[in-house]
């Protein structure tokens, strides 16, 4: 009896097993991982050698809102940032007299204004929207030309000829889909697959076109000083591209002329783009580098097995404050961090005359520091 109750154990453990790797080597998921070969990573070094510049914030009160994403001054001298809720917060720069400027029903993660005081979203869920000083939403686009989605806004910059440029950062992968921004940029980073963009709409004829695509994850667009280039943050790659604004469908796998790489082997996950004073462009980082991640790059099957790991075994790096700020020919002239990551995913810097303002994407406060 003992002997037959070992052998089922046995069996039912030795099942359990299979069952397992089984799971593991074929449950189907969202990605077609691409093998890619990741540089080595720098580290904290040079330029960028360990710090603690970003420490000990000063917290605005966001009265339970969360992710203040994107921070900017509007015409009227009012703060404005985007939050997880779908709100619009406006208010003082001190932070007091917030209110809801408006709510477009989706994410706004990147915003701009234009010539005549509209603020013109980049909404991950809704495409590009403006919002005029009344609040009321009116959508741009959301396809380019005429059926193909933009399926995840994320910036916008506003030139002075009013033409608008948005990154869409995947064609793959929508927020609304795979259960919000951060999850859908998960699963487009793994894959690397290289489908994000950079998209002009002009408002005149009210057209779309692509000026550049194979962009791994397209999250930050900012003008040169001249506007006749675009900075544009590759996320799943750690570098910042420099592209003419009158380039066409380029695909970035084949830059050419009218495309470089400015800044290469960052040590984070570049994120957001804002145009700072005195020539400077910020440029924050949602995390440092991972090993285990850049492991992974040429080992598409390692990617799939990790999706189908509960969540908590993801390889998500730890958090880590980091902001820099760099001039149009690339050379970087700030750099401010957090080794403690007490402010999360410090994703840009939104600089006025007398504050640092510090984006994040999941923080329950907005945090700033006087400027030196």
């Amino acid at each position: 009896m003992a002997s037959t109750w070992a052998k089922r154990v046995g069996w039912g453990a030795g099942g359990a097993v299979v069952a397992v790797a089984a799971y593991l080597a074929a449950w189907p998921v969202p990605i077609q991982p691409v093998a890619w070969t990741a540089p080595v990573a720098p580290g904290y070094q040079g330029v960028h050698a360990p710090n603690q510049r970003l420490a000990r914030l000063n917290i605005i009160d966001l009265k339970g809102e969360v992710g203040p994403e994107h921070i900017a001054l509007g015409k009227d001298g009012k703060l404005y940032t985007t939050v997880l809720s779908g709100n619009i917060l406006r208010m003082n720069p001190d932070g007091s007299g917030q209110e809801v400027f408006a709510n477009t029903g989706g994410r706004v993660l990147g915003f701009d204004f234009d010539a005549a005081g509209h603020f013109i979203a980049a909404d991950a869920v809704k495409g590009l929207l403006s919002i005029a000083p009344d609040g009321k939403v009116t959508v741009l686009a959301d396809k380019v030309g005429g059926n193909d989605p933009i399926r995840y806004a994320d910036a916008v910059v506003v030139a002075q000829n009013g033409k608008m440029y948005l990154s869409d950062a995947s064609t793959r992968f929508a927020p609304k889909d795979w259960g919000g921004t951060f999850e859908a940029s998960v699963l487009d980073i793994l894959e690397q697959a290289s489908t994000g963009r950079v998209i002009e709409y002009d408002p005149t004829t009210r057209s779309t076109r692509v000026v550049a695509r194979g962009i791994s994850f397209a999250n930050g667009v900012a003008l040169s000083q001249d506007e006749k280039h675009l900075f544009v943050n590759e996320t799943g790659k750690y570098r910042v591209w420099k592209i003419a604004v009158d380039a066409n469908d380029l695909d970035i796998a084949q830059p050419g002329p009218q495309a470089r790489v400015l800044l290469d082997n960052l040590p984070g996950y570049p994120d957001n783009l804002m145009r700072g004073q005195g020539g400077k462009v910020w440029l924050g980082f949602a995390k440092p580098r991972g090993a285990a991640i850049d492991n992974m790059a040429g080992k598409p099957w390692l990617r799939s097995l990790t999706l189908r790991l509960p969540r908590a075994l993801w390889p998500i790096p730890q958090p880590y404050g980091h902001v820099i700020a760099f001039t149009d020919d690339g050379k970087v002239v700030a750099d401010l961090q957090d080794p403690s990551g007490a402010y999360p995913e410090t994703t840009a810097v939104t600089e006025t005359a007398d504050r640092l303002y510090v984006q994040s994407l999941h923080a329950h406060g907005l945090g700033w520091l006087p400027k030196p």
